[in-house]
């Protein structure tokens, strides 16, 4: 069973949470003075429309046409399958539906966000756009956004899974970026981490800094997000606005499930669905889940921070582990990130999203049986999503309960063997970290 919409179908409007919050999103503060950030500091940083839509009050902000033409070119929209071999191996009275966003041609929602903020870095006549990467799926999005609109596009990707992902390295070589192993030697930032450890893992947090200092050196230049800031996510609503035209053709969501790093992809899908309990049209259930090596939503602490390692970003006010914890080399490189987004947090706090963390192995362990069942092998950030549906879908067993279940399978796994190949053969380290920096204060 699956649906697809009509390329005319493509949402025209990007759905923004900001005025439907359950309470004003704190305000981003600047490093050097802990004020209130002037917008004009961040359009050296970011694009001036990308700017403009982070402090944005329009519930809807429309899609550009050509952004539109972009994403019916990648695989837009992504189709809505149920899950009906999963649900017969679990024995469960629970149905199962997932989005598919491993559909786009670089395999991953990431591509959402990528097209349009390429779009407007081009418009304003920007030449070239560097960015973080953890796992790939971002970086390798980023580099065929730049392609496809003429930029020039440099990606540092987290240090771990640069060695554990080649191919993704190679994928972003293919569409004509640049790639660095991050904590590199090019930045003042890299060297100190290098200098603190030559072998070190790096991380989203690294990487982040590492591109703006990157960008500050050069007018050209801007720096694009693939999470967290609000832009981004409503950027990625695309998914959840196309999953609630196509869950009306079968039936209502109870729960609505996804895998958290910054907050991208749960968002996309989440979003347009929360609008509705937050207007007291609905009761949907969101459970976001997280790696216990990184785990901001269940052990973090609601206070401001740095949303990068060497502290070049505006402070944000999230949930956070703390801008300088270690976090650890998980396979998951998309969820290796020390925070979360401003207004996932807020919802966190107001109990609308219920957040659950799980190892690596046992995340693992329901990408195999989703692999053996649905035939799709999940990216090791999705199967966390995965995992929250098993359990949720054991419970409806237990309970007799019929519920309906969406969840959404954020990216596949084509490109991360080497998690699945050190999972097949007992390699996997489940890390159960206890030093949190941002617990200290």
């Amino acid at each position: 069973m699956k649906a697809v919409l009509p390329d005319e179908k493509i949402p025209r409007r990007w759905y923004n949470i900001l005025p439907d919050l359950p309470e004003p999103l704190a305000p981003p503060l600047d490093p050097e003075t802990n004020e209130p950030m002037e917008p004009e500091k961040l359009l050296r940083i970011f694009a001036r429309e990308l700017v403009k839509q982070e402090m944005s009050r329009k519930r809807y902000v429309e899609i550009p046409g050509k952004v539109r033409e972009l994403y019916a070119k990648i695989g837009r929209p992504t189709p809505l399958f149920r899950a009906t071999n999963l649900e017969r191996a679990l024995g469960t009275p629970a149905r199962i539906y997932f989005k598919y966003e491993g559909a786009t041609i670089t395999g991953s929602h990431k591509i959402n966000t990528a097209l349009a903020q390429a779009y407007y870095a081009k418009e304003q006549g920007i030449e070239r756009l560097v960015t973080e990467t953890g796992a790939g799926q971002w970086g390798s999005a980023l580099s065929l956004a730049g392609a496809l609109l003429g930029l020039k596009v440099r990606v540092y990707m987290a240090r771990a899974s640069y060695r554990q992902k080649p191919y993704r390295k190679t994928v972003m070589h293919l569409y004509g970026a640049e790639v660095y192993p991050s904590p590199s030697d090019r930045t003042k930032v890299g060297r100190k981490f290098l200098k603190e450890d030559p072998d070190h893992p790096g991380g989203l947090g690294i990487a982040i800094s590492e591109a703006i200092e990157d960008v500050l050196g050069d007018e050209k230049a801007r720096y694009s997000l693939g999470s967290v800031l609000n832009h981004v996510l409503m950027h990625q609503t695309v998914i959840g606005l196309e999953a609630k035209e196509e869950m009306a053709e079968f039936e209502e969501p109870d729960v609505i499930i996804g895998c958290v790093g910054g907050g991208s992809n749960f968002a996309g899908l989440a979003y347009p669905f929360v609008r509705e309990v937050l207007e007291g049209k609905a009761d949907y259930e969101f459970i976001a889940v997280e790696p216990r090596a990184a785990p901001s939503m269940t052990r973090g602490v609601y206070t401001y921070d740095f949303g990068d390692s060497g502290g070049y970003t505006p402070k944000m006010k999230m949930h956070t582990l703390g801008h300088t914890y270690y976090v650890p080399p998980i396979h998951a490189g998309g969820l290796r990130y020390h925070g979360l987004a401003p207004t996932l947090s807020v919802l966190i706090n107001h109990n609308i999203v219920r957040p659950i963390s799980y190892h690596q192995t046992e995340v693992f362990r329901a990408a195999e049986l989703f692999a053996r069942t649905e035939g799709i092998i999940p990216a090791p950030e999705s199967a966390h999503a995965i995992k929250g549906v098993v359990d949720r879908a054991l419970e409806a067993k237990k309970s007799g309960k019929e519920e309906v279940i969406l969840f959404n399978l954020s990216g596949h796994g084509l490109l991360d063997l080497k998690g699945y190949e050190d999972y097949l053969e007992g390699r996997l380290t489940d890390y159960e970290p206890e030093h949190f920096p941002a617990l200290e204060g």
